[in-house]
Parts: structure tokens; C-alpha cells; sequence
């Protein structure tokens, strides 16, 4: 009995890309993804309404969103 495999969509694509220049790509946006975690913040204790947090929640996805979203230049 032989091995079936079975292919979903118009092209027939192995589990990793080896294709270095979009390896490289990739590496990029993750390493941009990492900065955004490591933003800074003041240090000790907040004290502010949950409004005023979840405006910072939201402000800081917005950066985060915006960071990752850039367009993709032409190279």
C-alpha cells in the first residue's frame, strides 16, 4: 500500500519556507514585534480610573498594530 498525501489549494508547499530573503523578513518583524513588548514604563505604582487604563491599553495596541502593519517597502 503506498503513502497518500493529501493537498489542499492550488500549490503544493512544504511545512517550512527555506527561502532565506523572506526568512530575513520575517526575523525582522519579529524582532520589531519584541521591541514593542519591551516599551518602557515608568516604574512603581499607577493609580488612575479603569478608563484611563483602558485608554492606555488601547493606545498601546494601536502602536503595536501600526508597527507590525508598516507597508512593505519594494525591494
Amino acid at each position: 500500500m503506498s503513502a497518500m498525501a493529501r493537498i489542499v489549494g492550488t500549490q503544493d508547499r512544504t511545512e517550512f519556507n527555506l527561502d532565506p530573503v523572506q526568512a530575513l523578513r520575517r526575523g525582522a518583524v519579529l524582532v520589531r514585534m519584541g521591541a514593542a513588548l519591551l516599551s518602557r514604563h515608568a516604574s512603581g505604582v499607577v493609580r488612575a480610573p479603569h478608563k484611563v487604563f483602558n485608554a492606555l491599553d488601547d493606545q498601546r495596541q494601536l502602536d503595536v498594530a501600526r508597527l507590525l502593519n508598516r507597508p512593505k517597502s519594494a525591494s
